[in-house]
């Protein structure tokens, strides 16, 4: 296909393969077919390397190559053509290329391919364009299924069945591979078979190797970097092992990650696909057919399940303010598109506007999720570039740092994980590959000493300053995360501090529980975060058992990094007696006063306001009357010190106040002494020994004589021989009978027998 557009289109033509293996072989199959070196008419441009000129018509690029040029320029100067190809893959990148090119080149011409591509979608979106089908020539290939047979003696059965041509066996990663090679090596000794791998971390020579017509038969123990783009001549057997390390994210930090995860059925077709090419062949499936019908038809969309920190700040790059509006092809999940915004505007690479800030334009320059860019350029302002690239490019390319060098357990500490990881790493594979790049583009080189690793910390801490987490208690793996939940250190991280920043953590499951597991860390001290967006000091007056006290704290989101208590100052005093009314309720108004006190009061108030309805007496209520007394005051002390009760006496109107004390007073005078009125009692009521009311012919009366007492005259043991509203009444009708018992069972009291002569 590019090559077909050189005649009829002005400009270069940018084709975009999802893979730098695909890119490469592509410039150079259609350089070959041009009979010409790559780097001419075709070339190619990927990660670590560019081939071309300018004289150069076709270019092949990988899709971070296309998407930093569509943020330098959305409107592709000097582009003709843009060729997406294998785009039934979804990468997040080839959708952005696509929806950019849609938006700011409509004049552009567009080819969008793939031989799985669900067309219909994309020939929609792109406004009805036309929709071409190759069929191409085919050649029959026969499906077996050899379910939970392992690779290596799935070869082995083809080779000894007499399988003619190169076998293309298709493992999730190179780990796989080296075992595999591993385990077939006495039988390629024997049969004189060319073992050869293809992944992406392999130098291109190998690369070619796997690839190139062979003079043995070969066995290509292959990643799916060969399951589309890549074709390779002479294969006539597939073994498909049904799975492949697919690209996602980590929730924890949204960096790449890649996990093993069953591939669809169009990349099963494509698996196969690859035996047929150019002669009848076999596809080895070692996986059930069950299993095979039950897949999803296609991969998941990128978009859909993919970390969009790069991509949002790609677009706004661009001059897209509302990332939420964008046109995708599919869009997005709102959850997703918000989180981006959010960590941008943390990181400070977007204003409030959508407007990309100086800091985010040099963020961009950095070929790296937004987190590690802002890593970078923290390293520029503090001179320490060289040995930020290190740090950037293990933790951006972990997956792979973690197969060449697996985690071992700590034998010491050290502020950082990365750092010492660093140091381990220097010199070897792609993460090398990565960091002499990024010190490329920062133009420095790496130094190192003892000063750099407090500025090395605070780059790290620029990139994640939503992952600061502090030690429940001194030396404890328990993590307390900044954003709020917990975490668990490894064992296997070195920093001991008690405050940190948790840069890589996983969440790992048991059962029906699960944890975070903070597995690399690095060291962060209190003074670093004060002039940071999250750092806030507040004052809170919380309740202390007895009393108020203000609670000072600073605190870094959800994380308080110190703390100190004191007594309620005068601008506090609004909220220790807000504090203190909720603990007083809480106790009850019985904890300030005498309850029994407490109770007669109320109920001569009530008495009064009901036999007085026209002095229109609302009796008080406690416990609003206790959270006024509060007021100015912050502690249980000061409460019982001030009387509840007269408390609430004031709540009465001074006239009203009188006719309480007067119409309801607390006790009554008997014949030599005074007792208390019961105004619980309806009516009330007194109680006193019989001898108490000799000399009175009626009956105590309360309220200016509208209510006559209930009267409980008492026997010397203090119990009542009578109870009655007519005093008179007794005296004349049951004190004589009453008389002649009592004389008899206490003789030594005096009965007279008139009562009312005293």
């Amino acid at each position: 296909m590019p090559p077909a557009l050189v005649d009829v289109v002005d400009g270069e033509i940018v084709v975009l393969e999802p893979r730098r293996l695909a890119a490469r072989l592509a410039a150079r199959r259609v350089a070959e077919e041009r009979g010409e070196e790559v780097g001419r008419t075709v070339g190619y441009q990927v990660r670590f390397e560019d081939v071309g000129g300018p004289a150069t018509r076709i270019r092949f690029v990988t899709e971070g190559i296309l998407m930093r040029r569509l943020v330098a320029d959305p409107t592709l100067h000097g582009v003709g053509a843009v060729v997406l190809d294998e785009f039934h893959e979804r990468h997040l990148h080839g959708d952005l290329a696509l929806a950019l090119v849609r938006r700011f080149r409509p004049d552009l011409k567009l080819v969008v391919m793939s031989a799985t591509l669900e067309a219909a979608p994309v020939a929609a979106f792109l406004g009805g364009c036309p929709t071409i089908r190759s069929e191409g020539r085919r050649f029959p290939v026969e499906i077996d299924w050899a379910d939970g047979v392992e690779p290596a003696a799935a070869v082995r059965r083809l080779v000894e069945a007499g399988t003619e041509g190169d076998i293309l066996v298709f493992l999730p990663g190179a780990a796989e591979i080296h075992r595999a090679r591993a385990a077939l090596e006495p039988l390629a000794a024997r049969r004189g078979l060319e073992l050869v791998m293809l992944h992406g971390d392999l130098p291109a020579a190998e690369q070619d190797r796997a690839v190139r017509p062979a003079a043995r038969q070969k066995v290509i123990l292959s990643t799916n970097v060969a399951e589309s783009s890549v074709t390779i001549p002479g294969v006539r057997a597939v073994v498909d092992g049904g799975e492949a390390r697919v690209a996602g994210h980590s929730p924890w930090t949204g960096l790449p990650t890649l996990r093993l995860a069953k591939i669809s059925r169009a990349s099963a077709a494509q698996r196969a696909g690859r035996a047929g090419r150019d002669a009848p062949g076999a596809c080895v499936r070692l996986y059930g057919r069950h299993d095979h019908d039950t897949r999803p038809a296609h991969d998941v969309p990128e978009v859909r399940r993919a970390d969009l920190a790069e991509a949002a700040l790609a677009l706004h790059a661009a001059g897209v303010s509302d990332i939420g509006a964008f046109e995708w092809l599919d869009a997005p999940p709102a959850a997703a598109v918000a989180a981006s915004e959010a960590l941008l505007a943390r990181l400070g690479a977007v204003a409030p506007g959508g407007g990309v800030t100086d800091l985010g334009r040099r963020m961009l320059r950095y070929p790296l999720h937004p987190r590690l860019a802002r890593l970078m350029v923290e390293a520029e302002a503090r001179g320490v570039a060289g040995e930020a690239a290190a740090i950037a490019a293990l933790v951006g390319e972990r997956d792979r740092a973690a197969r060449e060098d697996p985690r071992r357990a700590a034998t010491t500490s050290g502020p950082s994980d990365l750092l010492e990881a660093a140091d381990r790493l220097a010199g070897t594979g792609p993460v090398d590959r990565v960091r002499k790049q990024l010190q490329r583009i920062a133009g420095g080189g790496r130094r190192r000493g003892g000063a750099d690793d407090e500025a090395l910390l605070l780059c790290t801490l620029a990139g994640f300053p939503d992952r600061v987490a502090k030690r429940r208690r001194p030396g404890s793996a328990e993590l307390l995360l900044c954003g709020g939940g917990s975490a668990e250190q490894s064992p296997q991280s070195v920093v001991r501090d008690d405050l940190l920043v948790a840069v890589d953590a996983e969440e790992r499951r048991t059962g029906a529980s699960r944890k975070v597991v903070v597995r690399a860390a690095s060291a962060v001290r209190p003074e670093w975060l004060l002039d940071l967006p999250g750092i806030a000091e507040e004052r809170e007056v919380v309740w202390a058992g007895e009393r108020a006290e203000v609670v000072t704290r600073l605190r870094y989101e959800r994380l308080v990094l110190d703390e100190s208590r004191g007594a309620p100052a005068a601008a506090d005093a609004e909220a220790a007696a807000r504090v203190l009314a909720e603990a007083a309720l809480a106790a009850g108004p019985a904890a300030f006063a005498d309850p029994e006190a407490l109770a007669r009061w109320r109920a001569r108030v009530r008495f009064v306001a009901a036999t007085f309805p026209e002095a229109g007496i609302v009796v008080p209520d406690p416990a609003e009357t206790l959270a006024a007394l509060c007021a100015r005051k912050s502690s249980f002390a000061e409460l019982r010190a001030a009387s509840l009760v007269d408390a609430l006496r004031a709540r009465l109107a001074p006239a009203q106040l009188r006719l309480v004390d007067k119409m309801a007073p607390e006790r009554i005078q008997l014949k030599g002494r005074a007792v208390r009125v019961d105004y619980d009692a309806d009516p009330p009521a007194i109680a006193s020994r019989l001898q108490d009311f000799f000399g009175m012919s009626a009956t105590p009366t309360i309220a200016a004589g509208r209510v006559a007492l209930v009267v409980h005259l008492l026997a010397p043991n203090r119990r009542a021989v009578q109870v009655t509203r007519d005093l008179a009444g007794f005296w004349a009708r049951h004190y004589p009978a009453l008389r002649k018992q009592l004389m008899r069972r206490y003789p030594k009291h005096a009965w007279p027998e008139d009562p009312r002569a005293g």
